[in-house]
């Protein structure tokens, strides 16, 4: 069975990366195609990529826990058109642990966080991760209320879908890859 983790990319204490991500997983729950689980930057306590000369035990839990999966969905803000430091960071410290696996994005500001999921892809690919084309994404202004719940527009349910049954065919794509070239698969 295919493992997906689900990547909460803020670790802001006003965010709302922890709600959305919760929504996917309950969408997740209905398919029989994966398992689906939650990984929260913030659980790991991950130093920023200079800070040690040396990788810590925060890190080596990542690494392990990234080579866990066979794809990731990665849930981001999108801050002054940008994802977060956070997750850039997180990325950045998973090194060759995303090599060959698919991914998948779910942007949420002002804009849907398109801006954010862009810059990711384009760091996704750096990162030998294999992304699809289907995203979600979340409007400010139309998905959440004005007390900042979330309260996703009747169409986000069928780009959730549409973006996991995109998810699970590279994630299974890739694996063959990995398994071909001698690597582990998750």
């Amino acid at each position: 069975m295919l493992k997906i983790g689900i990547v909460i990319g803020s670790t802001r204490s006003t965010r709302k990366g922890a709600d959305i991500a919760r929504w996917i997983l309950d969408h997740a729950r209905s398919r029989l195609d994966a398992d689906y689980e939650i990984l929260d930057v913030v659980a790991f306590d991950l130093a920023f990529l200079d800070q040690y000369p040396t990788v810590r035990p925060a890190e080596s839990r990542w690494i392990a826990a990234l080579n866990a999966f066979d794809g990731y969905v990665f849930v981001s803000p999108e801050y002054n058109h940008a994802p977060g430091a956070a997750l850039k960071n997180a990325m950045d410290l998973g090194s060759s642990a995303w090599h060959d696996k698919a991914a998948a994005f779910v942007g949420y500001g002002g804009f849907g966080g398109v801006r954010a999921v862009e810059i990711l892809r384009l760091v996704a690919a750096s990162l030998q991760l294999a992304t699809v084309k289907q995203q979600v994404a979340l409007t400010l202004s139309s998905d959440f209320s004005a007390d900042g719940q979330l309260i996703p527009r009747a169409h986000q349910a069928e780009a959730v879908a549409a973006m996991f049954d995109g998810l699970v065919e590279w994630s299974s794509a890739m694996r063959t890859i990995r398994a071909q070239s001698g690597r582990a698969a998750a």
